[in-house]
């Protein structure tokens, strides 16, 4: 069987000097998909007054949120991954289309977002948390698709049927590991939070979130072993890769929130 060579071009639409890349498109769909699904829970949750936070909520942190995963990303990125580059090269951090963004950077921007709303409006932490939480997956899975498109964060030389090549990586095919993240962090863990928020689970504080964590670390942690380490890095021990060591500790965090929210 052939394989498939990936042969994308990044820019989406070219108007005069403007480009609109893929990615941009991915991430403001992934927003704006999240922010109508966020406020769709917490209306019909409002009904069964099962939550204290309303729409204007929603509506007030998005913003918050959008500024928390874009800087944190971003800053996340260059910490974790490439600190040296961005401290030769400053203004490519502002490079968004370029890629390179931290999940594990954009947890830590959106806490801070949810933490700093709820202390300024009096807010329940884990309520918004939770709320946050469930709609997530979607920006990782259209993320993902991004970063497929983009032809970045490519999966190691395989030879499975499915295997494509990409041309930045060389001429051997390899996993998708871009996609294998789409179905798992994407639509998988969204199904599953969506199955926990429709048999109530919003009802105790801090469930889907734990969730959250716990699903998304241990498929990130399973994906790390198709995907290839970023070149620069590598393993930091054998076989274990930056993005594993990052996802422990949330992995230990969603652990404790589910146990925590089950005993209340």
């Amino acid at each position: 069987m052939k394989n498939i060579i990936l042969n994308i071009d990044p820019v989406a639409i070219s108007i005069g000097p403007i480009n609109i890349y893929w990615y941009g498109i991915a991430y403001m769909l992934g927003m704006l998909l999240g922010l109508y699904y966020a406020k769709k829970i917490v209306n019909k949750q409002k009904i069964n007054s099962d939550l204290s936070i309303d729409q204007r909520d929603i509506d007030e942190i998005f913003l918050w949120i959008v500024v928390g995963i874009i800087l944190g990303s971003r800053i996340g990125y260059a910490l974790f991954y490439n600190i040296d580059f961005y401290i030769a090269n400053p203004i490519s951090i502002f490079a968004l289309w370029r890629g390179g963004m931290s999940f594990h950077g954009g947890v830590i921007g959106v806490l801070v977002a949810i933490i700093s709303y709820s202390y300024l409006y009096k807010k329940p932490i884990l309520e918004l948390g939770d709320v946050i939480c469930a709609v997530v997956p979607i920006g990782l899975f259209f993320g993902r698709i991004a970063n497929f498109i983009n032809g970045e964060l490519w999966g190691k030389v395989t030879n499975v049927p499915w295997g494509v090549v990409f041309p930045r990586a060389g001429e051997y095919p390899r996993h998708p590991s871009q996609l294998y993240e789409a179905g798992l962090e994407g639509i998988l863990l969204f199904m599953i939070l969506a199955a926990l928020i429709a048999s109530k689970g919003l009802k105790k504080r801090g469930l889907i979130s734990g969730y959250f964590l716990l699903v998304y670390s241990l498929s990130r942690i399973l994906i790390e072993f198709f995907r290839e380490p970023d070149h620069h890095i590598g393993y930091i021990i054998p076989n274990v890769t930056m993005g594993i060591i990052l996802s422990i500790p949330l992995m230990l965090i969603g652990l404790i929130l589910v146990i925590n929210s089950v005993k209340k």
